[in-house]
């Protein structure tokens, strides 16, 4: 019997995660999350929760954990033992072909093999998986939103693997006294009685799943100007962002918020509300410079354009 999750929508605070994961279920094609932080936040708890609230309104999209020791036969696939013995050569399916139309979810992603980074390098440029070994060779798609999660404290990630996440946000401890006075009573409450806890928040739940569905159907035909590119090319520029996956990761994301939000376009103000979690993973910053630096960068070239904008 499967564990109880906690309510997506009961989360406290962690707005910024709970956001980018929402932007990502809208279109998964944003490219997944890079949860970086404090232990111990929810960050785990949050993801697990999004899946929950989909598949309320039929919109499944599984979680499926990466460990960190995996071999790669579990994660790729392999040979059907139990077939092989009967004489057939079958492919048994690994956490990949899971993870497919799903979510692939990988917690202290920083600490991951670096066999591993190369095996979703891989697979996460072709949205393919193929498996050649012991007289097999199979091919299967494996498109899946990536998530990650880790404490940047304890050792840093492949910038080959942390390009590969559309989104970045940093989730830290929250301070303020009466929000985690909250976070504690509703934790004890769930545990307490973990149905009871669900219903109370079902409506909110249902309400949240309704929008994300309909976003995902008007998400494909909402309007983007060439004002709009224009724009998000020139914050990507002027924010030193690496790569061009930088503007298609934005327009992506700010589509989604578009669609989320039941606008008939894209805005410069959907670029710039989206910018940071975009591009602030993607522009470099020295040694001596704060980790803040990088958002600080972004926030300052969206207002620059979206004052352009303005004016």
């Amino acid at each position: 019997m499967a564990s109880p999750v906690f309510p997506f929508t009961a989360v406290v605070g962690q707005d910024d995660l709970r956001h980018a994961l929402t932007l990502c279920a809208v279109d998964p094609a944003v490219g997944g999350v890079l949860a970086l932080g404090d232990r111990g936040t929810g960050k785990s708890t949050t993801v697990r929760g999004l899946a929950q609230l989909l598949a309320r309104d039929g919109l499944e999209m599984p979680v499926v954990d990466l460990p960190l020791g995996a071999s790669e036969d579990r994660v790729l696939g392999s040979l059907d033992i139990d077939r092989a013995l009967r004489g057939e050569i079958a492919y048994a399916p690994g956490l990949l072909a899971a993870a497919h139309g799903g979510i692939l979810y990988i917690d202290e992603v920083n600490l991951l093999d670096d066999y591993l980074v190369d095996l979703l390098l891989d697979v996460a440029a072709s949205g393919v998986n193929t498996v050649e070994r012991d007289g097999l060779s199979h091919t299967h798609p494996a498109r899946f939103v990536l998530v990650g999660s880790g404490n940047p404290e304890e050792g840093e990630l492949r910038p080959q693997l942390e390009d590969r996440f559309g989104l970045s946000t940093p989730v830290s401890t929250i301070r303020e006294v009466e929000q985690r006075w909250e976070i504690v009573r509703r934790r004890m409450a769930f545990e307490r009685d973990p149905e009871a806890f669900s219903a109370a928040w079902a409506e909110r739940e249902d309400r949240l799943a309704a929008r994300i569905r309909l976003a995902r159907e008007r998400c494909a035909t909402l309007e983007i100007g060439d004002d709009v590119l224009h724009a998000a090319v020139r914050i990507c520029v002027d924010a030193g962002a690496v790569g061009h996956r930088a503007e298609l990761v934005l327009v992506r994301a700010a589509r989604a918020a578009a669609a989320l939000a039941g606008r008939p376009a894209v805005t410069v103000h959907d670029l710039a509300a989206a910018a940071v979690a975009a591009l602030q993973h993607r522009t470099p910053r020295t040694a001596l410079e704060p980790v803040t630096a990088a958002a600080a960068r972004v926030r300052i070239a969206a207002a620059a354009v979206l004052g352009r904008r303005v004016a």
